[in-house]
């Protein structure tokens, strides 16, 4: 599902990522998958409450969990982060035209100080 898709999908991506701990299970992820204890361990929190994380991730669509004999290995969806990218993609542009912009009237008041409008008479 890509933003164009589900316009919620960037709201539930970007609330998911605003809590510290589930960022940390995200980023546990990248190295590939793991148990619900394994994800718990670096937490002081109790594994109902590191389930409670997962469900707001696997809604977010940022994780999936699959059935394997007794255990459910978590695995990372990257594909919210991609679209969260896609649009954050959009602002980057805005910000470095902007900042291209202010190196060239920096570059012009250099080379011409009498512009700057606090030249001394």
């Amino acid at each position: 599902m890509t933003v164009t898709d589900d316009p919620d999908t960037l709201s539930r991506t970007f609330s998911a990522l605003a809590d510290p701990t589930r960022r940390s299970i995200l980023a546990r992820l990248t190295q590939g998958e793991a148990t619900v204890n394994e994800l718990a361990a670096p937490h002081s929190l109790s594994l109902p409450a590191i389930s409670k994380h997962l469900k707001v991730l696997q809604t977010a669509g940022l994780v999936t969990k699959r059935r394997e004999a007794q255990t459910r290995p978590c695995a990372l969806n990257p594909a919210p982060l991609q679209d969260a990218e896609a649009w954050l993609q959009q602002y980057r542009r805005f910000f470095e035209e902007s900042f291209d912009r202010l190196e060239e009237h920096l570059r012009h008041l250099q080379a011409d100080p009498s512009d700057a409008g606090d030249a001394k008479p």
